[in-house]
């Protein structure tokens, strides 16, 4: 850390002013913070309990096993009746420092004990917004990091050290807190937000706000899962998504295309509650009564908590930017999770379809807080539904829609108490895990009346990245007839073209087996589009980036996955981003959604079995969202 001296051999005047914190100047370049070498915590605040016993000193370091500690003191939240026992993680509260000047590039400390991200952590405070935040990693073996804090250069700051963790593993190791510009060990986190070489160019991944850590876990900034809330007002999307069960994230767009990640919606409502998938509408008659008369709306959010029985209510009256949870939850109890909500004008009353049990429960209300099960159990279900209204193209005819957690639906008639299903289920995506736990926009009547889906998917990881998952692009869902009756289409929403940068038209023509024609030498994002003319006896293949796209007379085929269609294969559209790929054939009748491991640099072109036709390849390079 550039000291001048070993701490252990500091004369007793240094080690008295250090403890009183705050500015004092270690050597030339560092200001101690505070090492907490003194038997107190000085003019730290304290509250709660949790600090009451002081840092942990000498012999309790042992019996604590709290190691790699500087010098002899630490502060620890885990030592309330130290001496008696090896710890106690049950108590609760926070140390507070007295408000200093950040003078340095960065802040170097040592810290232990529990993982827990917002409730064991040692967050910096700069004008009251939590802006940096570490945790232990489940260990009282101490490690070394450090936060760049150049952009608050000359700002007034506070740290606090939290512990809201009763359980295993509750409580947080803080030592050596050092304003310094050469720290031993500089921030994992390097590269600007939304720079990262591994991030997609065109597929929503979540960003880190406080943390700095790379391969995120399930309930750690940077990941993403479960699609739950989206929901479209005043020309403005909003796209909501489970950090596992931590907090909804929260991002809006104009576009579908370009994404601004909001600072998350709302956190569970304490360590292990939970906050998990749910759904959102506007309340536009206040029918809550959670409104204000000529003020905004609500914005209305139902989820279910970590026991999988209760049903909570959480809303916005300022068009998402801020939350609430409603003060009486649960709303219900009821086994157990994931609501979808809507309004349903014909019966004037909101919807609600739910999973539990292995099934999906239909629920009805007035006003969004007390709900009546009507007793209609849809059999078979699985997890996260989505259930919205479609017209048949070309018809006057309108349907109902559900759509289980794996991406299979059935259409049908639906009462406002009863969906009566008037279709097998169907695939609508064959790509397996990575297309998961879909939702639609709701409200989308407002604008342009558009239904319009995204999925979670699900498995892609980033190794040695800030962030962990992804999502599908944004398509447009329609219902139309085919010879083998009604199924969904589902096909990328027109705004893709908005990304567009370069285009070319690659002349291909009337293709031979072995005859190979490159669409392109190499690239990262980009979008295939080609009609072809496939003889029952051939495939047209495109080798994209290592994975085959095989198209048949009637099949689509991506290295495992696979389906047939009634009608023959004549379009192809293929979306290329870093880490993923997304197929759709005939505007959308089947598609397939892939993580993308590229095994190569470009894009070719073949057939086997038998000669086809492709005419030309339209491709067009895309522009990052970002």
């Amino acid at each position: 850390m550039n000291f001048k001296r070993p701490f252990t051999t500091m004369p007793l005047r240094y080690l008295i002013m250090h403890s009183l914190l705050a500015t004092v100047a270690f050597g030339a370049d560092d200001i101690v913070i505070n090492d907490f070498e003194s038997a107190g915590y000085g003019a730290w605040r304290k509250d709660g309990t949790a600090f009451d016993e002081g840092p942990a000193r000498g012999a309790s370091l042992a019996t604590l096993e709290i190691t790699n500690a500087v010098g002899s003191g630490v502060a620890c939240s885990e030592n309330f009746n130290s001496g008696t026992t090896g710890g106690n993680d049950v108590p609760q509260g926070r140390l507070t420092s007295q408000e200093f000047e950040i003078q340095r590039k960065y802040i170097s400390f040592k810290i232990g004990g529990g993982d827990y991200e917002r409730h064991a952590c040692m967050n910096l405070l700069v004008d009251g917004e939590i802006v940096k935040s570490a945790t232990g990693r489940n260990s009282d073996a101490m490690y070394a990091a450090s936060w760049d804090v150049t952009k608050w250069a000359g700002k007034k700051a506070k740290i606090e050290l939290v512990d809201e963790a009763s359980g295993n593993w509750g409580h947080i190791l803080a030592d050596q807190l050092v304003q310094t510009d050469a720290p031993a060990v500089l921030p994992v986190v390097t590269t600007p937000v939304y720079r990262e070489a591994a991030r997609p160019l065109y597929h929503f991944t979540a960003r880190q706000w406080t943390m700095d850590r790379l391969n995120p876990g399930m309930r750690q900034e940077g990941w993403l899962n479960d699609l739950n809330g989206m929901i479209f007002y005043k020309g403005e999307y909003h796209m909501f998504a489970q950090r596992w069960n931590k907090c909804w994230i929260h991002a809006v767009s104009k576009d579908l295309v370009h994404w601004t990640e909001l600072p998350p919606a709302f956190w569970e409502e304490e360590l292990d509650s939970a906050v998990q998938s749910g759904s959102c509408v506007m309340d536009m008659k206040n029918t809550s009564g959670l409104g204000q008369p000529g003020k905004e709306p609500p914005m209305v959010a139902v989820w279910s908590r970590n026991d999988n029985r209760t049903q909570c209510l959480s809303y916005s009256l300022d068009s998402g930017r801020t939350f609430k949870h409603y003060e009486k939850n649960p709303l219900f109890v009821f086994p157990e999770r994931d609501p979808k909500i809507f309004w349903h004008a014909p019966s004037n009353k909101w919807v609600m379809v739910m999973y539990g049990s292995g099934q999906y429960h239909i629920f009805t209300s007035t006003n969004l807080l007390s709900w009546k099960n009507e007793n209609n159990p849809i059999p078979n279900a699985f997890e996260c539904p989505d259930f919205f209204e479609l017209p048949v193209e070309g018809t006057s005819t309108k349907k109902w829609v559900l759509v289980h957690a794996d991406g299979k639906y059935s259409s049908g008639a639906f009462s406002g108490t009863k969906f009566t299903e008037e279709t097998d289920r169907f695939l609508m995506d064959i790509g397996g895990d990575p297309f998961y736990a879909t939702q639609t926009f709701n409200n989308t009547e407002t604008g342009d009346g558009r239904r319009i889906q995204l999925a979670w998917m699900r498995g892609s990881n980033f190794p040695g990245q800030p962030f962990s998952q992804q999502v599908t692009f944004p398509c447009e869902l329609k219902l139309k007839n085919t010879r083998a009756g009604l199924r969904i289409f589902r096909q990328p929403v027109r705004e893709i073209s908005l990304l567009a940068d370069q285009v070319k038209n690659v002349p291909c023509g009337k293709l031979t087996p072995g005859e190979v024609t490159t669409i392109c030498e190499t690239g990262e994002a980009y979008r295939i589009e080609a009609e072809v003319d496939i003889p029952a006896n051939a495939s047209v293949v495109f080798n994209v980036r290592g994975t085959a796209v095989r198209l048949g007379k009637n099949e689509l085929r991506v290295n495992d996955r696979s389906a047939k269609i009634p009608e023959d294969v004549k379009k192809v559209e293929i979306l290329v981003d870093r880490a993923s790929l997304e197929v759709f054939v005939n505007d959308g009748e089947i598609s397939c959604t892939r993580i993308l491991h590229p095994s190569a640099a470009g894009t070719l072109l073949t057939t086997e079995g038998g000669s086809a036709t492709v005419p030309t390849v339209r491709l067009t390079t895309l522009k990052g969202m970002w």
